[in-house]
């Protein structure tokens, strides 16, 4: 049941944090000359994080020159295939909910349908660790690409030391850091769903039909000492159920009655 609320859930946040994001930072260029300088240079990116392609004009501190430049890195890849994931978990998640409301009895039939889901949710568990791990490492490569400070390095006017450059604010990263922690946490809740789904297989009930077959050969085993001792006190006279059989022998044969013993002690 869990499986069935939060994968959904998860999956939606996952990718709406990451495919939907756009950031901005800004840079200050402070010209000898005040006229040329440029104290609000913004710089805005979005997924899929082509940074080489984005691009933004900045003083020479010449006059009106402006110089166009560039930010560095491709990141899309690993953004891509974490919302790529991301979509078909969720596109699984709800197919599997609408089987397990309204086709239980073609889910089990021939347990075709859990043995098909439990492939399903360890390909989505390794997918989602791989791609998680692979978005955090680009996240945190495109976190310096947009480090201000670093964008400053690419600006001619900041190399000359009587310009004075700054950064004027950086990027927000609060959304991309939870579409991280939504990446892992859906790698837990696949995982952790791996042996429930597990139990639903016939690999799991054909391992439970073992231990039960040796426990009825044992108690099968068990049920035959009554019947052993019962013979063999018949034949030696050790066993209390021979000696009761032997008393209604007698009682059959030679008129006694069944309290022989007391009857006997009449006599004498």
């Amino acid at each position: 049941m869990c499986m069935v609320i939060f994968a959904p859930l998860f999956a939606i946040f996952a990718f709406a944090t990451c495919g939907g994001y756009s950031g901005q930072l800004r840079v200050s260029v402070d010209c000898v000359n005040k006229t040329d300088s440029n104290l609000s240079i913004g710089i805005n990116f979005a997924y899929p994080f082509r940074l080489h392609q984005v691009f933004f004009n900045a003083p020479l501190c010449q006059g009106k020159k402006q110089e166009q430049l560039f930010l560095i890195g491709d990141y899309s890849s690993s953004a891509e295939f974490f919302v790529t994931i991301a979509v078909f978990a969720f596109l699984y998640s709800l197919l599997a909910t609408v089987v397990y409301i309204f086709f239980q009895n073609k889910y089990r039939e021939n347990n075709r349908g859990p043995l098909i889901d439990f492939i399903m949710t360890v390909v989505f568990s390794f997918l989602w660790l791989v791609s998680s791990s692979a978005w955090a490492k680009g996240l945190s490569d495109v976190k310096v690409a947009t480090d201000p400070d670093e964008v400053q390095l690419l600006m001619t006017a900041c190399k000359v030391q009587a310009n004075k450059c700054g950064s004027v604010h950086g990027p927000i990263w609060s959304g991309l850091n939870t579409s991280v922690v939504f990446g892992f946490l859906n790698f837990v809740l696949w995982a952790g769903n791996i042996w429930f789904v597990f139990k639903e297989t016939g690999w799991h009930k054909s391992g439970q039909r073992y231990p039960s077959g040796a426990s009825e050969k044992q108690a099968g085993g068990f049920n035959q000492q009554p019947y052993n001792q019962g013979s063999f006190g018949q034949s030696g006279g050790l066993s209390g159920q021979g000696d009761l059989g032997q008393q209604s022998s007698y009682s059959q044969v030679g008129g006694y009655a069944p309290t022989g013993p007391t009857s006997f002690a009449n006599q004498m």
